[in-house]
């Protein structure tokens, strides 16, 4: 049988050329559809979105922090300023690798593990492409090497940036406060956009309490960047505006004066001026240089402040809770004239201790130890301010009782905070029936009213308190809010007035003698003080324990422990006939009021005749 041969079929093949010669065609026109159409899309109908895409990565939005407002003196001296410095950053978005950029970085510059420490807590709270802060101060040389070295460093930036200075350290530590880095409880608690670009906020005094007019307001620009994020050019700026600047009542004369006379003792000055309610001086020593905390204080520093014994980081002008001692004395008069239960020929008998009816117990004077007997037979107002006489003031505040007590000196201020315009300001304490069976759950005894009508005892002040009290007193009753701030940008900022307290002009006068004698009088507490003086100082020295005395103990300060001592306490106003200064004085552990009366002489001399020739006896 013939074996069948297979013919090509050039028919056949022409077919199946011809139709996947077309379908080649067909894909290809197609996948030309599809880009065109693409292209269509992107060039055309989404054109708009597309290029605001492109213009979010070559454009960038910069916020532009405002420039924190300046602080200066009554005298126009510069307390707080910003000065320029040059910090290293990196922008993690735009580091390859951050581990290795910060190894080369540490090779190039000084960086610490405490550097990186706080970069690593920075890190966790920054904001998208925020640039976060490595070292701040950069000097020149370490500048120029980052220069040179920048192509290899994405990510890196020298940032220039206005830091916080305070010019006069420790001076004004506790009346300006300071300013440091914003943490990450602010972060959450401060306005984002507000606070966009800013890394330092207010933390204390007046850079906390004014941290709304000192900050200002945050400007941004528009800039276009290459790949790499650096800037190329600015489109569009919007500047920030620059934060308030303060005026403040303060006196870098009498500041100064009043922190040399304190010297290296613990203590609180407080000056105020009667007229506008005005704070000429707030000084607390020791105190401690405000620039360590700007950028963030070392472990070492803090821990040298936190630990030291002085507690230099305690405000005592604000903060310091105080038994008054004598220094209520003048008050105390006011209130019994006003009540009607003395007059100024009112005496009272004056052996040197003083018994209430039916109670064995003797109270004290404490001119019994020197002299011992009292300071005269029959004792009237006007001595017994002049030589702070116990045993008058106890029997006053007998027949006063603790309650009325508290009525009549409540409006000097005590007892209550005095609104001053800085922070963490205490209220002390002005005991009564009520606040005992509040504070402690107790009753109130006889014997413990005994104790507050010379400012002992449960009754507590702050240095501000007695000097806002005093400044009642040299005002005849007028009464304002104390301040720091005097003027913002030049627009004054009074302080504001309260309900004035009434006594007549005749028991005025009659503890304004009083208060005279203590100064100028043959046995005032203070005579020493007018030695040379040139003007009227009306004052009141005040002492208070710090550990207690049994019955019939004898104090002896040689041989008690330096911080066991009694502390001393001296207020005053000048001149006499028209007062412009009120001065409280405490000096921890002094000893007595000889500790405190010379700084107010010499702080009143320096605000009445620009320095002070008064060198004390002692």
């Amino acid at each position: 049988m013939p074996q069948h041969i297979a013919l090509k079929d050039p028919h056949r093949e022409s077919r199946i050329y011809s139709a996947r010669t077309v379908a080649a065609v067909l894909i290809v026109l197609a996948m030309l559809g599809i880009i065109l159409a693409r292209y269509h899309t992107l060039q055309i109908t989404e054109y708009e979105v597309y290029r605001t895409q492109s213009d979010s990565n070559r454009v960038k939005l910069e916020p532009l922090p405002p420039k924190r407002g300046l602080i200066y003196d009554r005298n126009g001296v510069l307390l707080a300023d910003n000065r320029p410095s040059f910090s290293l950053s990196v922008i993690k978005e735009r580091v390859p690798d951050l581990n290795a950029t910060l190894a080369e970085l540490q090779a190039l510059v000084p960086v610490s593990e405490s550097h990186l420490e706080k970069f690593h807590e920075r890190l966790k709270r920054r904001r998208p492409y925020e640039a976060v802060p490595l070292r701040f101060r950069l000097t020149e040389e370490e500048r120029a090497v980052l220069a040179v070295n920048r192509y290899r460093l994405p990510g890196v930036v020298v940032e220039a940036q206005l830091l916080r200075h305070y010019p006069h350290g420790e001076l004004f530590s506790h009346a300006l406060g300071y300013v440091g880095r914003i943490n990450e409880r602010e972060t959450f608690e401060l306005d984002e956009t507000d606070y966009r670009g800013t890394f330092h906020i207010g933390k204390v005094g007046v850079e906390k309490y004014y941290e709304d007019s000192l900050h200002g307001s945050v400007g941004y620009q528009n800039v276009e960047t290459n790949a790499h994020g650096r800037v190329l050019r600015v489109l569009e700026r919007h500047p920030p505006t620059p934060g308030d600047d303060l005026t403040l009542h303060l006196d870098i004369d009498v500041q100064k004066a009043a922190y040399e006379a304190l010297g290296d003792r613990r203590g609180a000055v407080v000056a105020i001026d009667p007229v506008t309610g005005g704070v000429l001086a707030l000084v607390s020593t020791p105190g401690f240089d405000s620039n360590l905390f700007v950028n963030g204080i070392s472990t070492r520093d803090y821990s040298a402040l936190r630990d030291s014994p002085d507690v230099p980081l305690f405000n005592r002008a604000i903060q310091g809770q105080y038994p008054p001692g004598s220094t209520i004395k003048p008050m105390m008069g006011i209130a019994g004239l006003e009540s009607g239960l003395v007059t100024p020929e009112t005496t009272v008998p004056d052996p040197g201790w003083y018994r209430l009816p039916g109670d064995s117990h003797r109270y004290r004077d404490w001119i019994l130890r020197i002299r011992g007997t009292g300071h005269a037979p029959e004792v009237a107002l006007k001595m017994a301010i002049a030589e702070s006489c116990d045993t008058y003031f106890y029997d006053l505040g007998r027949r006063l009782t603790i309650d009325r007590m508290a009525e009549y000196l409540a409006p000097f201020g005590l007892g209550d905070r005095t609104g001053v315009d800085t922070t963490n300001e205490r209220r002390g304490v002005l005991p009564s029936t009520s606040w005992k069976r509040d504070a402690l759950n107790q009753p109130w005894y006889p014997g413990e009213t005994i104790s507050a009508s010379i400012g002992q005892g449960y009754m507590l002040t702050t240095p501000l308190q007695l000097a806002a009290a005093t400044s009642v007193l040299a005002s005849r009753g007028e009464r304002r809010i104390p301040r720091l701030v005097q003027a913002v940008n030049g627009e004054p900022v009074p302080a504001p007035e309260l309900e004035p307290m009434l006594a007549s002009e005749a028991n005025w006068n009659a503890v304004y003698e009083g208060m005279l004698e203590v100064v100028h009088g043959k046995r005032g507490t203070a005579k020493a003080l007018a030695e040379g003086i040139r003007y009227q100082m009306a004052g009141k020295t005040g002492t208070a324990q710090v550990i207690g005395i049994a019955q019939n103990a004898v104090y002896k300060e040689d041989e008690v422990d330096e911080r066991h001592r009694h502390h001393g306490l001296f207020i005053a106003f000048a001149p006499a006939e028209a007062p412009t200064i009120a001065v409280a004085i405490i000096v921890e552990n002094g000893g007595g009021s000889s500790a405190a009366s010379p700084i107010a002489r010499r702080v009143i001399d320096t605000w009445l005749l620009g320095s002070s020739d008064f060198r004390d006896p002692a």
